[in-house]
């Protein structure tokens, strides 16, 4: 029996596979669930024996963002609390120390975009689509547009934006929001692969490399070099790096120890 009432966890070897569990309500991101999703992902991060998360969903919708129930007739105090819990979300997805990959099998929408889009990797369906249709409904997709932005570049992220339309997953492929499309009938069989090989690597190292990879993205360029060759240097320096460098002179496997 799952610890929450939205979502089911599932471990799989080194993989927690967490699945957004409202099908009913084609997955919206209540606050009640995001709140769960953001405990249940600190929980990971903190774990020694979790190496990925597959984030999936229940049903033929992987999410259609907010729960629009909940945002009639509030106060603004009310809208930023819910706002900020999403901004917490996203940040808890790029924060822990594990890849997360999203598993995105239908319809991804305003918050559900970006919550695919915030993930570390995607992986989509052929039956997948992605779409920002706040416009339509008077609602503009701002807190979606920062990480689709991040994702596919302006252009092609204010035309999602400003149009609504829908993408597929092979145009969300060739435009950079995912990273491979695959038949439904794969979809977790690849996930499960693509977490196997980042699980191949010493977990310090994908650890300090997913913390870099964000903080130096938004960097000039001598900014990011002046960064980036600080944290090799570190990185260079832990027993991990050492055993890995080794192994390669000797052609054998390593054996990693996380430090």
């Amino acid at each position: 029996m799952s610890r929450y009432q939205h979502l089911l966890e599932e471990r799989v070897d080194s993989t927690l596979v967490i699945t957004l569990n409202r099908p009913a309500r084609r997955n919206a991101l209540s606050l009640e669930l995001m709140r769960e999703l953001i405990a249940a992902l600190r929980e990971a991060g903190a774990s020694r024996e979790v190496r990925a998360v597959i984030l999936a969903a229940a049903g033929k919708v992987f999410s259609s963002g907010h729960d629009l129930s909940e945002m009639t007739g509030r106060t603004i105090g009310e809208y930023r609390e819910l706002f900020d819990v999403c901004t917490e979300l996203m940040t808890a997805i790029q924060s822990i120390p594990q890849p997360v990959i999203a598993e995105v099998q239908g319809l991804a929408t305003a918050a559900g975009c970006q919550l695919a889009a915030t993930c570390d990797l995607v992986l989509a369906s052929t039956e997948a689509a992605f779409a920002t249709p706040g416009v339509k409904i008077g609602l503009f997709c701002t807190t979606p547009m920062v990480a689709l932005t991040r994702a596919i570049g302006r252009k092609r992220a204010m035309e999602m934006l400003l149009t609504g339309r829908v993408i597929d997953a092979r145009a969300a492929a060739e435009w950079g929001l995912a990273n491979r499309v695959v038949e439904p009938g794969e979809l977790r069989a690849a996930s499960l692969e693509l977490a196997r090989q980042v699980e191949a690597a010493s977990p310090l190292t994908v650890s300090i490399g997913k913390q870099a990879f964000y903080s130096q993205i938004d960097l000039d360029q001598p900014k990011a070099y002046a960064y980036a060759k600080e944290v090799m240097s570190m990185n260079a320096m832990a027993a991990d790096a050492q055993e890995g460098i080794g192994a390669f002179l000797a052609k054998r496997a390593p054996e990693w120890r996380g430090c």
